[in-house]
């Protein structure tokens, strides 16, 4: 069913949904267009609408071939404070009109073509040539972001379209600012992280503020995934992919140039300031385009079915939950010794690790080595160790011998030996008491 979006739009059809809301094939004053509606509940926030009205000059000014540019936003007209236009239209044009019944939307060009998640799941794995380029597309666009001082944050294949309408697939990024506008923090208070665990650079996790970085390190984990067909960290647990990208380090990948290789590591590392920058990488992949032109997709063979052939029989039931697709369960890979490094934390040493003598870490030792502040290893330990083995044999001695009296008829009441007083022969007492002490 149609509807009116603005003053100048009509959405027709449902084209896809995401996290952040519905894209609708519309029409517009210059032809089809695509309408970004974000969801009921984030348009009802009057904070986020006045937000993206005040990011109206950074969400229409990208203009990138391997950007999907926004001809327009509309916003309620009763939410975007005195004075302001309750929809922006181009920079230099006049306003949209009102969002109808509460809504907020961005009007973009329309990409005759699937997005790169679709792709990826209909081609498995693609050549490292197809990659790399894509790849460098998205690069070059992000150059041009960063310059103008936005940070995407939520780089993933779900976010790049591949427009076919010409003779070559053309990558274009879309969504640019709407994470940051949705994750940004309202009148103070503290507001979750937007992103998705499988591309999301490790200072996210952290806490720590999304610079340029961050989608240096999600576009190469696209780039791995396109090669891998899964991504380095993902599958599992939201929590437990968090945690691999924080403590792991990636694992290689067999078959793949040392060239392209060590460029993705860079780009993958835990420092953020070790990631080349998007232009670089941009250049960077183009040079090595060339060489890599003719080589086949790599040869991984899947890793859910590996899963599937090593779990045994009775796990089955258990690890029912449905996976991702295109991003199976992954192993472990060993644990990052700098991870540390990213957060310029500072370690602690020897003495902290050891805890003292009420701690609880301990620091690395030799087998056999004495471990420090334990009791098991010192001479007053061997000897309280002594008297308690005399003392707890004595009391068997002493058990055993009051059940024989008491069988007998002896005890309390009954007939003493040795004194007539009821008690154990001294020289039992003098056992129970442990030895003489010099």
């Amino acid at each position: 069913m149609a509807r009116n979006i603005g003053s100048h739009y009509t959405a027709h059809r449902v084209l896809g949904r995401g996290s952040a809301g519905t894209v609708w094939l519309g029409e517009g004053p210059d032809g089809p267009v695509a309408i970004k509606l974000l969801r009921e509940d984030l348009a009802a926030d009057p904070d986020l609408a006045e937000r993206f009205a005040h990011e109206r000059h950074a969400l229409l000014g990208l203009e990138h071939p391997h950007i999907v540019g926004v001809r327009e936003l509309v916003v309620p007209s009763g939410e975007t404070g005195a004075g302001s236009a309750a929809a922006a239209g181009p920079a230099d044009g006049p306003p949209a009109g009102d969002g109808a019944g509460g809504e907020i939307a961005l009007v973009m060009d329309l990409v005759r073509g699937p997005d790169l998640r679709t792709h990826l799941t209909r081609e498995r794995r693609l050549a490292p040539a197809e990659a790399v380029a894509i790849t460098a597309g998205v690069a070059s666009g992000l150059a041009v972001a960063h310059a103008a001082g936005i940070v995407h944050r939520d780089v993933k294949p779900e976010n790049i379209l591949l427009d076919t309408s010409g003779e070559q697939p053309r990558a274009l990024l879309t969504d640019f600012g709407v994470a940051k506008l949705i994750d940004e923090p309202r009148h103070g208070g503290k507001s979750g992280v937007v992103g998705t665990p499988d591309y999301m650079a490790p200072e996210i996790v952290e806490g720590l503020p999304p610079r340029a970085a961050v989608d240096i390190y999600a576009l190469v984990t696209v780039l791995y995934e396109l090669l891998a067909g899964f991504t380095p960290f993902g599958g599992g647990h939201p929590g437990a992919v968090l945690r691999r990208q924080v403590t792991e380090q990636v694992a290689a990948l067999p078959g793949l140039p040392d060239e392209l290789w060590e460029l993705m590591q860079q780009c993958l590392a835990k420092a953020p300031a070790s990631r080349l920058r998007a232009a670089e990488l941009a250049s960077r992949l183009r040079e090595l385009y060339p060489a890599l032109r003719g080589l086949p997709p790599l040869d991984l063979g899947d890793p859910t079915l590996d899963e599937e052939r090593e779990r045994p029989a009775d796990e089955e039931l258990v690890s029912a939950a449905p996976a991702r697709a295109a991003v199976p369960l992954v192993r472990g890979a060993a644990p990052d010794s700098e991870r540390a490094t990213h957060t310029r934390m500072r370690v602690p040493d020897a003495d902290e690790l050891a805890g003292g003598a009420h701690g609880t870490a301990r620091a690395p030792r030799a087998p056999g080595q004495p471990r420090a502040g334990s009791a098991r290893h010192s001479t007053a330990g061997a000897r309280r160790r002594r008297r308690l083995a005399v003392t707890v044999a004595g009391a068997a001695v002493l058990a055993a011998l009051v059940g024989w009296l008491l069988s007998s008829g002896g005890g309390a009441d009954g007939p003493a030996e040795e004194g007539g007083d009821g008690r154990a022969p001294a020289a039992e007492i003098a056992v129970v008491e442990g030895p003489p002490t010099s």
